[in-house]
């Protein structure tokens, strides 16, 4: 099974040139100024642009509004928009329709009980990305926590459009959330950082040697 993965929250030429020359399928910018892996649009363009044909460069995005959006997506050449807010379907429809472009919309997994939003963002939403709930009373970003879900929720599910597995991967434990959950794309962002918002070429290297493995 060829299971192809994404390396997020990338700001410097030496680790993109790792995820690129690794076999990442996807390359993720994110364009969320709290997160310590936030890259400015100008900086986050210059990077597309030594992405080559056939890696999707990903733009994360939390809860933007139409302003934040134009700044960004008029700079950068992106390729899908990945959206890790409170988005609700019709504000992911409205974002498609303005920049024609695909959207992912990420959903948080803390329980079953969260299940239910995939089916409702696969509404309007091109692609779907599962990642970990923040426990409560904890104070988190929307993603990139090095949190993992219980992946058991995941198997043996299916689901009405392409998803991605993220939250918590590492090179060590992605066989098992593979094994588990059936996941054909996977996306990383903390488990190959040595330390918040710097990811190391090494890192993302074993990363997707772990990866190409499967």
């Amino acid at each position: 099974m060829t299971v192809l993965t994404k390396i997020c929250g990338l700001s410097e030429p030496d680790s993109l040139r790792a995820a690129v020359t690794g076999g990442a399928r996807y390359v993720g910018f994110v364009f969320y100024p709290p997160s310590p892996r936030a890259v400015a649009p100008a900086l986050a363009a210059d990077l597309a642009r030594l992405v080559p044909t056939g890696i999707r460069s990903v733009g994360l995005f939390v809860d933007p509004d139409d302003e934040f959006l134009e700044h960004v997506v008029g700079q950068v050449p992106l390729d899908l928009i990945q959206l890790h807010g409170k988005e609700t379907p019709r504000r992911v429809a409205e974002i498609k329709a303005r920049y024609g472009m695909p959207v992912m919309k990420a959903i948080k997994i803390g329980g079953p009980e969260d299940l239910a939003a995939a089916l409702e963002a696969a509404e309007t939403a091109d692609r779907l990305l599962f990642d970990a709930k923040p426990p409560a009373k904890v104070t988190a970003l929307p993603g990139g926590n090095g949190i993992a879900f219980d992946w058991t929720l995941l198997a043996g599910r299916r689901w009405p459009k392409p998803w991605m597995l993220s939250g918590g991967l590492t090179s060590e434990n992605v066989a098992e959330a593979v094994r588990v959950t059936g996941a054909t794309e996977i996306d990383v962002s903390s488990g190959v950082e040595d330390r918040p918002g710097h990811k190391d070429p090494a890192l993302v290297r074993a990363f997707l040697e772990a990866a190409a493995r499967l």
